[in-house]
C-alpha cells in the first residue's frame, strides 16, 4: 500500500514538473513575440517619422513660398524724365476797355431841356448828347455883348474927341492938359473894351457848356437821364452817361501783395475769358506799385485784342507766368512722401538676388503747381519711380511691377 501511494506520489510529482516546464516556454516565446512585435513597431515608427519630417520639410517650404508669395506687392513704375517746368499765379479779374468815358457838365449841373441820345446808340468825339437849360446864360452872354458895344461906342467918340485936340493943339490952339485928358480917355477905353471881349468870351463859354458832347468815340453803354433831371453827370446810383469804346480792351486783375517781387511789367500770360470761349496770350502792361489798403493787392493789367464777343466787365480767369525753369525733373507732387527727415519717394531696383525691390530716395523739392512738382535734388532722370502702390512700401521690399 506504501508503495503504491509513494508512485503515485512521484508520478504526480513529475507530471506537475512536466507541467511547470511547458508554461515557462510559452512564457518565454510570448515575450520574445512581443519583443518581436514592439521592434517592428519601433522600426516602422522611425520609418513614419522619418516620412513625417520629409513631408513636413515640403510642407514647409511650400508654406513659405506661399507666404512670400502673400508679401510680394504689386506696384506701376514710370521713368523719370525731364522736361520744362512752368509756375503759374492763377487769378480771376475782369474784361476793361481803355477808353471809357463818364460823361459830365462841363460846368455847373442843369435842368436838361432836350436828350439826343439812346442807350446803345453809337457816338463820335464831339457829337452833341444834351441840352441844358442855358437862360441864365443867354442873358449874361446879352449883357456883355451889350456892354461891349457901348464901350467901342464911347472909344470911338473918345478918338474923335482926341484927334480934334491934337489938331488943335497943332494949331496952338488948347492946352497941353486937354491933349493929354483926352488921350488918357482914349486909352482907358481901350482898356475897358479889352476887358469888355474877354468877359463877353467867357459869358459865352458858359453859354456852351449847356451843350453836353461826347468826348470819346463808342456806344452809348449808360444813358440815365431825362428832360427835366438835373444833369450832374455823376450820382450816388452811378454815371448818367457812359460811353465805352472796344476798340482797345484790356484785362485788369487785383494781385496778392506777396506776389509783387516775382511779376514785373512783360511777364506772360495765358488769359481765358469763359463766357465767350476765348483764350489770348499776352504780357503784363500794367503792374501798380501800391498796395490797396483794403484787398492787400496791387493791380496788374494786360492788353487783350478788341473782339465783338468781348464786354466790359467779363470774368476773366489770368494765369502768369512768374517762374519757369528748363530742363528740370518734374514728377507728381501726390507721389512725394514725407517723414521726419525730409520728402521721399520710392524707387525700383534690383536686389543681390536678381529680384526688383523697392528703393527709398530722399529728394529736394522746388515749384509746385497742379499735379506737378520740380525736383531739386535726388533725381537726375531716368529712374524707375514707383507711381502706384507706393502706399506702406519698407526699403528692400520685394515687389512685382505691373505692365
Amino acid at each position: 500500500m506504501k508503495k503504491i501511494t509513494l508512485i503515485a506520489i512521484t508520478a504526480s510529482a513529475m507530471l506537475i514538473t512536466a507541467s511547470c516546464g511547458n508554461s515557462s516556454k510559452d512564457d518565454k516565446a510570448i515575450i520574445n513575440d512581443k519583443k518581436a512585435a514592439i521592434e517592428k513597431l519601433k522600426s516602422e515608427s522611425a520609418k513614419n517619422e522619418a516620412e513625417i519630417k520629409k513631408l513636413q520639410t515640403e510642407l514647409e517650404k511650400l508654406d513659405s513660398n506661399t507666404a512670400n508669395a502673400a508679401k510680394i506687392k504689386l506696384v506701376s513704375a514710370a521713368t523719370v524724365t525731364i522736361q520744362d517746368f512752368k509756375h503759374y499765379i492763377d487769378l480771376q479779374g475782369h474784361v476793361d476797355a481803355d477808353n471809357i468815358s463818364y460823361i459830365s457838365p462841363r460846368g455847373m449841373a442843369g435842368q436838361v431841356k432836350a436828350v439826343y441820345v439812346i442807350q446803345g446808340q453809337n457816338v463820335k468825339k464831339g457829337q452833341l448828347l444834351l441840352k441844358l437849360d442855358d437862360a441864365i446864360y443867354q442873358q449874361q452872354v446879352t449883357a456883355a455883348r451889350q456892354q461891349l458895344e457901348g464901350i467901342k461906342t464911347q472909344l470911338s467918340f473918345a478918338k474923335n474927341i482926341y484927334q480934334r485936340q491934337k489938331n488943335l493943339w497943332s494949331e496952338g490952339i488948347g492946352t497941353e492938359v486937354q491933349l493929354i485928358s483926352a488921350k488918357n480917355n482914349v486909352e482907358a477905353l481901350e482898356n475897358q473894351l479889352k476887358s469888355a471881349g474877354e468877359q463877353t468870351q467867357v459869358a459865352v463859354e458858359q453859354l456852351k457848356t449847356a451843350n453836353v458832347y461826347s468826348d470819346v468815340n463808342g456806344v452809348a453803354d449808360i444813358v440815365n437821364i431825362r428832360v427835366g433831371e438835373t444833369f450832374m453827370g455823376m450820382t450816388q446810383a452811378g454815371p448818367q452817361i457812359k460811353i465805352v469804346n472796344t476798340s482797345t480792351l484790356k484785362v485788369v486783375t487785383s494781385v496778392p501783395e506777396n506776389y509783387l517781387t516775382r511779376l514785373h511789367k512783360g511777364s506772360v500770360v495765358e488769359i481765358t475769358i469763359p463766357d465767350a470761349n476765348k483764350k489770348v496770350t499776352s504780357s503784363l502792361s500794367v503792374v501798380s506799385q501800391a498796395i490797396d489798403l483794403t484787398q492787400r493787392g496791387f493791380v496788374a493789367e494786360a492788353k487783350i485784342p478788341a473782339d465783338p464777343a468781348l464786354k466790359p466787365n467779363q470774368t476773366a480767369v489770368l494765369h502768369i507766368l512768374d517762374y519757369s525753369a528748363p530742363g528740370a525733373v518734374v514728377i507728381p507732387v501726390n507721389i512725394v512722401q514725407s517723414d521726419e527727415t525730409g520728402k521721399y519717394v520710392y524707387l525700383l531696383t534690383k536686389g543681390s538676388d536678381g529680384k526688383t525691390v523697392v528703393k527709398k530716395q530722399t529728394v529736394s523739392i522746388g515749384e509746385v503747381y497742379g499735379d506737378n512738382v520740380e525736383i531739386k535734388a535726388g533725381l537726375k532722370g531716368g529712374e524707375q519711380l514707383i507711381t502706384e502702390g507706393y502706399q506702406a512700401l519698407y526699403e528692400g521690399q520685394v515687389v512685382s511691377v505691373v505692365k
